[in-house]
């Protein structure tokens, strides 16, 4: 069956969020300055603590998406959540690299439910393993990386290397119920995204540091990571609900041509 004209019109938008999400662009465009040039600048020790920051977030955001996520009817608000984040952000923007341990795995936690009710009103189940783990693999999604290919999709080829680790990890949750930390496929899996999800958490607190930034600024700042987790979110669910629909290769190549177009 051919895609529709509403899917193909969804389908643009999902290729226009996936491929070109321009969020160091507006970070840059807040501060008024490359981010490439604070991220530079950062005190020292400040790497050491993203990362960390970075992996604890995500370790958190994996023990909510196994454990607590259940479906329900209805999508939840994306004004609520940005809410929070802003409120998070705020927290953040006010103490610096101190509240970073605190602020990004709470911030983490909230984009995670944001993107589990747009999984949700995609058709996804959040009972799935494979659901959960595609729910964390957004914030892989909305990364990015210097080894990125630009000739190809980026999305398709993220989605490719992590194939095999999202498979693994969702494989051992279904068969024990339960998350053991330390177990192979789970480090390999959060340690995959903890790499290009790092990538914008560093670009996000090097905008957070200028001096004239404060709470003010870093909650706006928050607003934008958040926004830009939600348009990737529903850019990736879009893809697999019609991967469902219509077969991963017809999806595939029009994803493709309309990536041509857009190029």
């Amino acid at each position: 069956m051919p895609l529709s004209d509403d899917d193909l019109k969804a389908l643009r938008a999902a290729v226009q969020s996936l491929e070109h999400p321009g969020l160091p662009a507006r970070l840059a465009g807040m501060v008024g300055r490359p981010l490439d040039l604070l991220a530079q600048a950062l005190p020292p020790g400040a790497t050491q603590i993203i990362s960390s920051a970075t992996q604890k977030g995500l370790e958190a955001a994996l023990k909510v998406a196994v454990l607590t996520m259940k479906d329900s009817p209805g999508e939840g608000s994306r004004l609520l959540h940005k809410s929070l984040a802003v409120a998070s952000g705020a927290f953040g923007g006010a103490f610096g690299l101190a509240t970073l341990p605190i602020e990004l795995p709470v911030s983490t936690i909230i984009m995670l439910r944001s993107i589990a009710d747009i999984a949700r009103s995609e058709g996804e189940s959040l009972h799935d393993p494979d659901t959960a783990l595609s729910c964390l693999q957004v914030f892989a999604l909305g990364g990015g990386s210097q080894n990125d290919d630009a000739v190809e999709s980026a999305y398709f080829a993220v989605r490719g290397l992590m194939a095999k680790s999202t498979a693994e990890a969702a494989r051992y949750i279904a068969e024990r119920s339960l998350l053991e930390e330390g177990a192979p496929m789970l480090v390999r899996f959060l340690t995959q995204v903890a790499a290009r999800f790092g990538v914008v958490v560093t670009q996000k607190f090097a905008a957070q540091m200028v001096p004239v930034i404060g709470a003010f600024g870093g909650a706006v700042i928050n607003y934008a990571f958040i926004d830009h987790f939600q348009d990737v979110a529903r850019g990736h669910f879009t893809v697999r609900r019609l991967e469902r629909s219509h077969g991963k290769d017809a999806v595939r190549a029009e994803y493709d041509r309309i990536l041509g177009e857009l190029d």
